[in-house]
């Protein structure tokens, strides 16, 4: 049983439209708002060593593989790991091995099998809700804006809803200029980074 305040929480989570993350964030992924991957499994972050762009690499049941976060281009490619060492319930600390620019370094993955993203950054903050079991909603919110205390839109947004596929993991990549998505289908990502 849950509690008026609640309820009332949970009316207004569910009230809440999608709606695109505010300004300076824009989607990375055109024209669709994400890459198919099929079998995710987890996602994680690293820096391009020339470049200085945020990477995600992601783990799925079809190999790994390693996007720019910032021009969404998908950079290595990695179709046969191996299955005794390169997934993170292989290792104690939830990492795997990189790949291309990368490779030699070790990037710790959140999703199926644990770990965690950050949730915060320079006053903005990330939140997984699930006022409507199985479904998460991801929140992206500035400031003191919370979905309990500020109205939708201003200060608070619905910003991703996983109501097709399983989620995996939500967060910011270490440098903040990130934010990404995961469930068991797709990759959804935003930068704030200026081209």
């Amino acid at each position: 049983m849950i509690t008026a305040y609640q309820q009332r929480l949970r009316d207004r989570l569910l009230a809440a439209p999608e709606v695109p993350a505010p300004e300076p964030w824009r989607p990375v992924f055109q024209p669709m708002p994400y890459a198919p991957v099929g079998g995710l499994l987890g996602i994680g972050f690293a820096t391009h060593p020339d470049t200085g762009h945020d990477l995600v690499m992601v783990v799925s049941h079809d190999g790994h593989g390693l996007f720019d976060a910032v021009t969404g281009e998908k950079i290595a490619r990695d179709r046969d790991p191996d299955p005794e060492t390169d997934t993170p319930d292989t290792a104690a600390d939830l990492t795997c091995p990189g790949l291309g620019p990368i490779a030699g370094t070790r990037v710790h993955i959140a999703g199926l099998f644990g770990g965690g993203l950050h949730t915060g950054t320079d006053g903005w903050q990330v939140d997984v809700q699930t006022p409507e079991w199985p479904n998460e909603r991801v929140l992206l919110s500035n400031g003191h804006g919370q979905f309990h205390n500020s109205p939708h839109g201003e200060g608070w947004w619905h910003i991703f809803h996983s109501s097709y596929s399983t989620f995996r993991a939500a967060g910011f990549s270490p440098s903040g200029e990130t934010l990404a998505v995961a469930t068991s289908s797709d990759l959804t990502v935003w930068t704030r980074h200026n081209p």
